[in-house]
């Protein structure tokens, strides 16, 4: 991470996750860049309506002020735009009062090069492909899925499934290959052995320490484990996280069982899950971010 960032959590986040640009969106596609760039330009007083991202962005940005001093969270700006369009989005930024003062305008190509030039936990936008070459980096990304419902309380509550974002898909492999049983019986004999990471374990380390700032009852991060294994596939997962030193505050295995009501109960402000069904699924109760990641996402041979 670059040096000036020091301790802080950094998250990059796209112009179309931050803000709602649907309408912007649909001239580029009917009438191309230049009609895009002009109606940006003469709509640059115009102020965006808050994107999927943004209440968690708030969230993010409220943890500097409970903290005092020098902020702890750093918001990225990447964007699709170039500068000038992009004028309308900082002057977006401005309205609503978010301290998000870096950026990286990248003119009509993808911006997911510079996640990592600025050192960032975590990247997130509505660009799948951007999404999938950040995965490819070794990045935490994930592609934002609209929910009608908003997480409607103070905490900033995220949720993880576990192969596959948290852990690798090792085991997830031995399940779409081999079947319930194989995997079932293969994690009963690896039960003491710790899985290896997954793309999002660097952002869970990032976060818990975060968390550590704050004294246990007040902390306004919460984090859950939601996942489709049950007994007594939870022991390895328990035991990994145990190797880690990563504390989860709820862990809910459901053993198939649909998660969008859990999610919903637990009230999320984002999850993130690699497999499609299930992101479509909890995004009716939740802000939802798919991961392309793993073999659930390898085209069928």
């Amino acid at each position: 991470m670059p040096s000036g960032f020091g301790n802080k959590l950094v998250i990059a986040i796209s112009s179309r996750a931050l803000f709602n640009l649907d309408d912007s969106h649909q001239v580029y596609i009917k009438e191309g860049l230049e009609a895009y760039a002009r109606h940006q330009i003469e709509h640059e007083d115009d102020v965006l309506l808050p994107g999927d991202a943004f209440p968690m962005v708030k969230k993010l940005l409220r943890v500097n002020e409970r903290l005092g001093g020098d902020p702890r969270v750093e918001i990225i700006l990447l964007s699709r735009n170039s500068a000038d369009t992009g004028l309308r989005v900082f002057n977006s930024i401005e309205h609503y009062g978010l301290t998000i003062t870096r950026a990286a305008f990248c003119g009509g190509v993808s911006p997911y090069r510079y996640a990592s030039a600025f050192g960032c936990h975590l990247f997130l936008s509505t660009d799948g492909e951007d999404v999938r070459q950040a995965l490819n980096h070794g990045m935490a990304a994930a592609t934002l899925i609209a929910s009608k419902n908003k997480a409607e309380h103070d905490e900033l509550r995220f949720a993880f499934d576990g192969d596959a974002v948290l852990f690798s898909d090792e085991a997830e492999q031995i399940f779409k290959k081999q079947g319930l049983s194989a995997f079932t019986e293969s994690e009963k004999l690896s039960a003491k052995q710790p899985l290896s990471g997954g793309p999002f374990k660097e952002f869970l380390t990032a976060l818990q320490g975060l968390q550590a700032e704050f004294s246990g009852d007040i902390c306004p991060i919460r984090t859950a484990l939601v996942t489709a294994r049950s007994a007594p596939a939870h022991e390895r997962v328990i035991r990994t996280l145990r190797a880690w030193n990563i504390r989860i505050d709820e862990s809910l295995f459901l053993g198939g069982l649909a998660k969008g009501p859990f999610l919903k109960a637990y009230g999320a402000d984002v999850f993130f899950d690699d497999q499609r069904m299930h992101c479509d699924s909890a995004s009716e109760h939740v802000a939802t971010g798919h991961v392309p990641h793993g073999i659930a996402n390898e085209p069928l041979q």
